[in-house]
């Protein structure tokens, strides 16, 4: 049998690009897209073939597919990692900022979805990997925007798994705790600018603060942990629906079932 294709997005850093390395490893032809060409290099160099991607512009994401397709003729298995975390006070975001984290966490993966799925139900065959997070199932202070992305890839996911499961296409999403990117400094970043001033500005600089600490110590999950997670929910014949895993991810979504809404609240308040 043929070897099977895979497109991982985001994958200039963190997740996407430790899974595009493990895939590669594991006897894929994988093509590693994003928006930050130069930074694929390194991909490039360990065999991997690359394209450039923005997950906000219909023209590159069907250029990118269409690609794949005159390539190979197949695409097998979408890894949907392209992402990344706007954090600030609701009241303080700018709406054009709010879109924007909608527009790259939600509609770039569903429009990378449409315009693989055709090809997948003509083979019968395909794996949809949506990387959500833990921020899909619980809350975080000033997280508002960046976890309203995620619950609703929660929710795109499992009506999507329904949809597909007659053509032989499975839907599986990962949901990371905290791992060692530089999502939380960027985070942080964003949270800084947003609400530095203003009303939230004690609280905001504390929490920005906290994630800069815990996104720069040692006890965050290595991102190829997860990378070895999606290669098993690639490779494995039957996958689970959900795959939590990383720092603190089983724990805290444990004490979200078992907790009021108010107590679960101070936890957050008080971490």
């Amino acid at each position: 049998m043929s070897k099977k294709v895979v497109l991982v997005t985001g994958a200039s850093s963190g997740i996407g690009f430790e899974t595009a390395l493990e895939l590669k490893d594991n006897g894929f032809i994988v093509y590693g897209a994003a928006r930050r060409t130069e930074k694929l290099k390194e991909l490039e160099n360990k065999g991997i073939k690359t394209l450039e991607l923005d997950v906000t512009n219909d023209e590159s994401m069907v250029t990118c597919v269409d690609q794949i397709i005159k390539n190979e003729g197949r695409i097998d298995i979408l890894v949907n990692s392209a992402g990344y975390g706007s954090y600030g006070a609701i009241e303080d975001v700018p709406m054009e900022e709010a879109r924007r984290q909608v527009e790259v966490n939600v509609f770039g993966l569903a429009r990378m979805t449409q315009l693989v799925l055709p090809y997948m139900r003509k083979q019968h065959f395909g794996r949809i990997i949506n990387i959500s997070s833990v921020g899909g199932k619980v809350h975080t202070a000033f997280g508002g925007w960046y976890h309203a992305t995620k619950f609703a890839v929660e929710g795109f996911s499992d009506c999507l798994r329904i949809e597909v499961e007659e053509f032989g296409i499975d839907v599986v999403l990962v949901e990371p705790g905290g791992i060692k990117t530089d999502w939380g400094i960027i985070a942080a970043e964003n949270l800084k600018k947003s609400s530095s001033k203003g009303a939230y500005a004690k609280n905001a600089l504390k929490v920005a603060e906290s994630q800069k600490q815990i996104y720069s110590g040692n006890r965050l999950t290595d991102p190829k942990v997860i990378a070895h997670t999606i290669t098993k929910a690639a490779t494995v014949k039957k996958p689970k629906t959900r795959y939590l895993i990383g720092f603190a991810a089983k724990p805290i979504v444990i004490l979200k079932r078992v907790l009021s809404d108010r107590m679960f609240d101070k936890i957050i308040k008080s971490v």
